[in-house]
């Protein structure tokens, strides 16, 4: 039966409404906004961040719901009561698998939140492949979508430069800059329509990795840190409490695994469906075929730091996937599952065996995949390092910050160790 609070997206609202973007990663969404926008699709990154958007979102919603739905609620009902935006040419829009998380009812949340707020006339996107629901005025098309994929594969590689140079700045907020400006030049390349050339692809990405090695820096043996943990946590300052600023300013390296890693884990995990749970094989030959497209796209970056030699290349998808066997049951696919183990043992392997575990409080499949597996991994590697965090309402900063300070404290004890055998 159909939610009595659904409102289509029509094709005329195209034309007149804003469609309001909450933030999870803002280099990404700058991008992706962008190729959005060549579509005829008004859109705008919402930015605002601090308390009151905790508070917006546990007005709305229950203190049961997960973390980012809080968040992102607070942000579109932050927004929608700022006055900024008339609710009658507004509709927001949210990115879902259509898995078994919690996210899939996100939709529901946000239009109870709105009937709340007297604001039952803004439209829900659900931006999903699993096709939760149908607006007339929003078509995933394949030029969009491929838009979209190199909007990821720019975000990723940019993230991974940036994180790999501010430790060693010789001035501070370099790596910061560069990656603004070459986010404002690919938002504009992105948006201005047109056909997406891979020869310019691959000529942005060498540009790219040049012109972050020319920053000047000064090497030096820095702590490693790896952060994993739920999607949204992992990846959003506004719910992770600027994790990755925290840790650059303890003089951490930063790793955090790309975006088209998730995309990748989604893509296989209907390759599994199939092999594990009997699901039609019409599906199949299409994941593949998807699969084994993703994987060529990242490994391209991936052969082009090599060849640079000054930056870590990445660990190829296909040897993720068989790194968690012995740890987890690749059948396990809720609370990103299988990933996260196997991203934290593919951090320890590449050298970032310092993890920060970034959850949800009260997520218990993604407790399970994370905090649950650390003993284990500890068990077969001791490099592993790892330290879960719980992010919600009440969690409070500084014992969040206190806890990952104890990490780096006996990270920086185990690098020290190492650095005095060397010379040894």
């Amino acid at each position: 039966m159909q939610d009595k609070t659904y409102v289509p997206f029509t094709e005329a609202m195209k034309q007149t409404h804003t469609i309001l973007v909450p933030n999870m990663l803002p280099n990404h969404f700058k991008l992706i906004i962008s190729v959005f926008r060549t579509y005829g699709y008004h859109m705008e990154l919402l930015e605002d961040d601090g308390p009151e958007i905790a508070e917006a979102g546990l007005k709305y919603t229950h203190n049961d719901a997960c973390y980012p739905a809080i968040l992102v609620i607070g942000q579109f009902m932050h927004a929608l009561e700022s006055g900024k935006y008339d609710p009658d040419k507004t509709a927001v829009i949210m990115f879902q698998t259509g898995g078994g998380c919690r996210a899939s009812n996100y939709i529901s949340l946000i239009r109870k939140a709105l009937e709340r707020g007297g604001m039952t006339q803004v439209p829900v996107i659900s931006f999903s492949f699993a096709g939760l629901e149908k607006h007339p005025g929003f078509k995933l098309t394949l030029p969009l979508l491929h838009g979209l994929l190199y909007a990821v594969l720019y975000g990723d590689l940019m993230m991974a430069l940036k994180h790999q140079v501010e430790p060693y700045e010789n001035h501070p907020g370099d790596a910061a800059a560069l990656a603004d400006r070459w986010t404002a030049r690919l938002a504009k390349e992105l948006g201005a329509g047109g056909k997406i050339r891979h020869r310019d692809i691959l000529n942005n990405y060498r540009q790219m990795i040049a012109d972050f090695g020319a920053i000047p820096q000064t090497k030096r043996d820095a702590v490693k840190v790896g952060i994993v943990g739920e999607i949204f946590v992992k990846y959003s300052p506004l719910a992770n409490n600027g994790l990755e600023k925290f840790l650059v300013s303890e003089g951490a390296e930063v790793v955090v695994p790309g975006l088209v890693d998730f995309l990748l884990y989604c893509v296989w995990n209907n390759v599994l469906d199939t092999r594990l749970y009997g699901r039609k094989w019409a599906a199949y030959p299409w994941a593949q075929l998807a699969f084994r497209f993703l994987c060529r796209r990242r490994e391209e970056i991936s052969t082009l730091l090599k060849e640079d030699g000054r930056f870590a290349p990445w660990t190829p998808f296909t040897e993720v996937i068989h790194m968690a066997e012995g740890y987890i049951s690749e059948g396990v696919k809720m609370g990103e599952g299988w990933l996260l183990t196997a991203e934290m043992l593919e951090l320890a392997e590449a050298g970032y065996e310092n993890i920060v575990c970034a959850q949800p409080f009260g997520c218990l499949p993604n407790h399970i995949c994370g905090k649950g597996m650390v003993h284990r991994i500890k068990a077969l590697d001791e490099r592993a390092n790892i330290v879960p965090i719980d992010y919600d309402p009440s969690a409070t900063r500084v014992n969040q910050e206190n806890r990952i300070k104890l990490m780096l404290a006996v990270a920086r004890e185990n690098l020290a160790k190492k650095t005095n055998a060397e010379k040894q």
